[in-house]
């Protein structure tokens, strides 16, 4: 039976300058696990070096940008010269652009699509080549719900997480061809509270929002250490991530024209859009960088799907258990109610005839 690494070692996390990558390689070195912490600016990097170091553990900053195949590849190669052998490889980094396709320029277009989907291919790529070596890893695609049900304004980011998701089952297939202990999981997530929403290309008229429910960084963080951690081919985040994928499946001409009317308001803040405000498709925003964005007050700090779904087996002891109390219950009602009609009543006496001859 294939073992999961329930301790890892060394873990690589792109993106890891803020959001979900900083939350997630701080739950790692939580764990006591070194960390290489990949984006692109170094100052932020080296921020997050230093928490990861007051945790105990060693960190590596490495300043890249993963839409570049020949950076990655040397990044691996440093880590696991200074660090180890990679137990985990997180690929998590990201950028879009909200707007609608006839006002997207196809250099933005590509510029997300290098990022978001390739980055993350050459990020698999430069861990597989060390981890199949050993036969032995973790990598984690870290997705979301718009992987299986696209929303209007953000084209370019949607059709990569669709693309991660066909890369990823084709990979995941030959890994099982090859009989690999090299393990491949996919975390969809829902709308998170991260700063992306602050530095992110809009073309809209109002400041871009995540669409509600929003949870906050560190349950996703959660969600990518368990994860790594367990043999799962997928996991899915927050309830709203499972209705979505649900209804996508169910009724998606439906969803297509719900979202057609909404899902523009939906991602738009009441708050004009600043257009003197930076921006991270080509160059990363400098003091910007932290675990949360601007939605913390509306966001949720666990989620109950998420709990479920990492703890089945007690889930399913417990709704047995629900399941046996309330048929005990009925039961017990059932044969404590009187019979309506006892069976020791006695015979009715004959009805006399009239002697009326009237």
């Amino acid at each position: 039976m294939r073992k999961s690494i329930r301790n890892p070692k060394n873990v690589v996390v792109t993106g890891g300058s803020a959001g979900v990558g900083r939350a997630a390689a701080l739950a790692f070195a939580g764990r006591g696990a070194n960390v290489a912490v990949l984006a692109r600016d170094l100052s932020a990097l080296e921020e997050v070096a230093l928490q990861l170091r007051e945790l105990g553990v060693r960190a590596l900053p490495i300043a890249v940008d993963v839409s570049d195949a020949d950076a990655l590849e040397a990044a691996a190669e440093r880590v696991e010269a200074e660090l180890g052998p990679i137990d985990v490889w997180v690929n998590d980094a990201m950028v879009t652009v909200f707007s609608p396709v006839e006002r997207l320029t196809p250099e933005e277009f590509r510029r997300v699509t290098e990022v978001t989907y390739l980055g993350y291919v050459w990020g698999t790529m430069a861990a597989l080549k060390r981890m199949n070596r050993r036969n032995h890893g973790v990598i984690v695609q870290v997705g979301s719900a718009l992987a299986y049900r696209s929303i209007p304004l953000q084209s370019a980011y949607c059709g990569a997480k669709h693309a991660i998701r066909g890369f990823t089952d084709a990979l995941r297939c030959e890994l099982l061809h090859e009989h690999s202990n090299v393990h491949l999981t996919m975390v969809q997530m829902p709308a998170l509270n991260t700063p992306q929403f602050n530095w992110a290309v809009s073309h809209m008229s109002h400041a871009p929002q995540p669409v509600p429910p929003i949870y906050q960084p560190e349950v996703a963080a959660r969600a990518i250490v368990w994860a790594a951690t367990h043999r799962r081919r997928e996991l899915f985040v927050g309830l709203s991530s499972i209705k979505a994928i649900l209804a996508n499946k169910v009724a998606p001409g439906m969803l297509d024209r719900y979202l057609g009317r909404k899902g523009y308001a939906m991602q738009q803040r009441p708050e004009p859009l600043r257009t003197d405000r930076p921006t991270d498709l080509w160059l990363p925003v400098s003091g910007e960088h932290r675990v949360r964005g601007a939605f913390t007050a509306e966001s949720r700090e666990t989620s109950a799907a998420l709990w479920l779904d990492t703890h089945r087996a007690l889930a399913v002891c417990a709704a047995a258990l629900m399941a046996a109390v309330v048929v005990w219950r009925r039961t017990s009602r059932r044969l404590s109610k009187p019979l309506s009609k006892p069976l020791n009543k006695p015979l009715s006496k004959p009805r006399r005839k009239s002697l009326d001859t009237r």
